[in-house]
């Protein structure tokens, strides 16, 4: 096993705010898919060397601040992506932070209330 986790899902409740505020904060553009019932968009990913991931609308879908933390990229420094937060909409819970040699993370809140986490080495 290369990598304990392979895909994560969060969970919004307004998909084109959350969708804007993702783009907005990661600079980067993300693609849209609808199925029954469902409606995702994924974050950019390398898929057969990585990790991915999407937000998702679907019924049993539900925000959270609690329960499991996911940690996006947070590019070349932390600090850019983490000061487009609050002007995208969504709220610092915890600046970034020195992990030692392993980097930096901080903590944020998006628009449709789950907690994120970030991390980089600058």
């Amino acid at each position: 096993m290369k990598n304990a986790v392979n895909w994560f899902e969060i969970p919004v409740v307004n998909f084109d705010r959350a969708k804007a505020f993702y783009e907005a904060i990661l600079s980067a553009e993300m693609m849209t898919m609808e199925m029954p019932g469902m409606k995702s968009a994924f974050f950019p990913a390398d898929l057969q060397n990585g990790i991915g991931g999407c937000i998702t609308q679907a019924q049993g879908y539900v925000p959270a601040t609690v329960g499991s933390l996911i940690y996006l990229n947070g590019g070349e420094d932390l600090g850019t992506v983490l000061s487009k937060v609050e002007g995208a909409g969504g709220k610092i819970v915890l600046p970034k932070t020195s992990i030692g040699p392993n980097g930096f993370m901080a903590h944020f809140e998006d628009t449709e209330g789950n907690k994120v986490a970030l991390h980089s080495m600058k």
